[in-house]
């Protein structure tokens, strides 16, 4: 299925996010997650994020490497390629690309964000490439999570409503 066109311009494949992301508007905000099932919590957090700067990078984890994080043997339950088109849609994001790794470190040094966020989840001395984007003078932040918005509690209710 084809994505409209402004959609799948977002979409960047990993190989492609430095040199494509050398074309955006600074302070570049660089986030990541699995963001499977997108809910408020989503939306608002990246809405949020992209209000620390100009232009709003999202990785998101493959398949593979969001079963490794160990949510469950069902999880992702919206493929990589699906999670990707979702936010691509969102107005906050202006890039989205993943990584097969179980982290966005290299991403990260490719791009050398101004701003770095994860969810309130998240101490900012334990976000991944903190200790880099604070190198080279940029802030790490972590945003407050919006309270019972999360995927694992959508899908706990959706199974208790069977």
């Amino acid at each position: 299925m084809q994505l409209p066109p402004a959609f799948e311009r977002k979409i960047c494949r990993p190989e492609e996010l430095q040199a494509r992301a050398a074309g955006l508007k600074r302070p570049l905000v660089f986030t990541n997650g699995v963001f499977d099932i997108l809910h408020r919590g989503h939306v608002t957090y990246l809405a949020q994020a992209r209000a620390l700067g100009a232009s709003l990078i999202v990785a998101a984890n493959s398949d593979a490497s969001a079963r490794s994080l160990g949510k469950g043997d069902d999880r992702p339950v919206n493929k990589l390629e699906d999670r990707c088109a979702v936010l691509a849609a969102l107005e906050s994001v202006t890039l989205v690309t993943w990584f097969e790794e179980e982290t966005p470190l290299k991403l990260i040094q490719s791009v050398k964000p101004e701003v770095l966020v994860k969810g309130g989840d998240w101490k900012p001395e334990a976000i991944v490439g903190s200790k880099e984007v604070k190198g080279w003078g940029g802030a790490v932040h972590s945003i407050p999570l919006v309270p019972g918005r999360s995927t694992t509690s959508v899908i706990e209710r959706i199974r208790r409503e069977r």
